[in-house]
Order: C-alpha cells, then structure tokens, then sequence
C-alpha cells in the first residue's frame, strides 16, 4: 500500500482495499476494463475515497495501486497520479453522502450500445431489472442517460448533476458516449450489482438491436 493510506487507523482499512482489487480483478477477467482502462473507488470517510491509480492493469491489480483523493479528487500522496476521471467519482460522493462506491467498466457492450444511442437508452421487459434499487417489476420502464463524451470534466460533472438534480432516474448508472459505464452503489457489493445488471441488460438491449426488435 502507497504511503498516502499509512495514516489511516480503522481496522477494516486492508479488508476494503482488498474488496476493492477483488472487484476490479473480477471485471479484468470479464473483460470489462482491458488495456488498463476503467476506474473504481470506494469511500474511506466524509472526505476521503480509495480509488484506482492511473495506467494500472485491473486484472492484476493489487493495494499497491491503489490510493487516497479527498472529495475534490486532490491525491494525499502528490507522487501518484489518479485517473482523470477521479472528478465523477468525488462528485457523486460529493452529490450524495450515501453512496460508498463508484465503478466505471469500458466493455464492448456498454461501449457500443452507447454509441448508437440518440438519447436515453429505454429498457422494458427484463427480469434483471430488478438488479436495480426500486425496481420491482420486469416491466418498469427505465431510461438509461447517455452523456456525450468530454476531455473536459467540468463539462461532464455539470451535466451529470444537472441530470441527477431531476431526481428523474430510478437506476444508479449512466453511460458515456463511446466510453463506457459509471454505477455506483451504498457499498462495494451494491454497486457490483448495479455493475452487473447493468451490463446484462445492455447485452440484451444490443442483441435486440442487432436482431431488428429495437
């Protein structure tokens, strides 16, 4: 572990960096993050989040990758680079006290579904859907947001809360444009799922796509 988290006194400290590169290791081998993409946090405190170093090979990851950002997305160590997507990360903490972690995949699906999306993309009619928090039938409708891509990360923070502000959205994920999925959950686990649903209905969503159902 980077010297930024000696410093750190709770117990569970080393059990939650563990989680944490569990998960990104799991969506490694899935395929959900290759070429070290993706990001993944969970929140330490009020202030603080562990989160994923830049450049670092999720399916290998280790504690070592990993580091603390305050809610700014500012590193603890100046020596380590976070991603620069930290900022969506700390603005959904920031945005709401009860999130504990945030995931960010770039598999194909998610990638390419995206990218065919005019607008929101609608999902009906799926079991998995009650994968998600208040869904508790298949045929609740859900609209998945899609944000058009952006180096600028104000630019993407702005319209992330803009659209959280509406309080319009039943399901705690987004996409990005020909970039990938962000979900994110009350914990570790909570958002796994989110992850995980998310991305079965996507496959689905698409397959219909290509069948000519949508």
């Amino acid at each position: 572990m980077s010297a930024s988290s000696d410093h750190l006194s709770a117990n569970s400290f080393p059990e939650l960096a563990a989680a944490l590169c569990n998960v990104c290791q799991l969506f490694g081998e899935r395929q959900w993050c290759l070429a070290t993409s993706g990001n993944f946090s969970v929140r330490v405190d009020a202030d603080r989040c562990l989160i994923t170093q830049s450049g670092k090979d999720k399916s290998i990851l280790t504690p070592d990758d990993l580091m603390i950002c305050d809610m700014r997305g500012r590193p603890l160590d100046q020596a380590l680079m976070p991603s620069a997507e930290t900022a969506l990360h700390t603005c959904l903490y920031r945005h709401d006290l009860s999130i504990g972690a945030v995931l960010h995949t770039h598999s194909v699906t998610a990638t390419v579904s995206s990218r065919h999306a005019d607008d929101d993309i609608l999902l009906n009619g799926f079991e998995m859907q009650k994968a998600l928090p208040h869904i508790n039938a298949h045929d609740t409708k859900i609209a998945m947001p899609v944000f058009d891509n952006s180096q600028n990360m104000d630019d993407l923070t702005g319209a992330l809360l803009a659209r959280l502000g509406t309080g319009a959205d039943p399901v705690p994920a987004f996409l990005i444009r020909g970039h990938g999925l962000y979900a994110w959950g009350a914990d570790l686990s909570e958002a796994q799922r989110h992850i995980e649903g998310v991305e079965f209905l996507l496959a689905c969503h698409w397959q219909e796509t290509l069948a000519g159902r949508r």
